[in-house]
């Protein structure tokens, strides 16, 4: 019985330890946004495409060493403390893309809006060292123009 509360214990410790934002990250990897900047004037729908070096890009569920898939977070506050080692909410502000895709046409509202990508591991919990974009703002215009998408 004590080997068996042993055991018991240590399939738990190992569950609570995957659930706890520890997938490791490589020092290498970053996210960054392909064909956007920071202070770039776009119309919506805004196509945004998703890059990511030094890891590769997996569909959630997918428990595969340095593979993650993408979040981007809308006007949202950048993730930090406790944050970290909790699933990534599902909400009008951070959208999960866990099929694995690398780009998306996102419908913003015309003003200004903060982008940022952070990619989760299997769990949507971001990685040991987190891997995530730097936050930028663009301006949606309110009519077609010759503004960059």
């Amino acid at each position: 019985m004590r080997r068996l509360s042993l055991t018991t214990a240590l399939l738990l410790s190992t569950v609570t330890f995957a659930m706890a934002g520890e997938t490791p990250a490589p020092d290498n990897a970053k996210a960054y946004f392909i064909n956007l900047k920071d202070g770039d004037t776009v119309t919506s729908p805004v196509l945004i495409r998703f890059g990511l070096s030094g890891m590769g890009v997996a569909p959630s569920g997918t428990e595969a060493p340095n593979t993650g898939h993408h979040h981007l977070l809308i006007d949202a506050p950048a993730l930090e403390g406790d944050a970290l080692n909790e699933a990534i909410p599902v909400d009008a502000e951070h959208v999960h893309f866990g099929k694995g895709q690398t780009e998306a046409s996102v419908n913003l509202t015309p003003g200004k809006h903060t982008l940022q990508l952070v990619l989760g591991d299997w769990s949507h919990i971001p990685h040991n060292k987190p891997v995530m974009s730097e936050r930028i703002t663009v301006n949606v215009q309110a009519t077609t123009g010759s503004a960059k998408q």
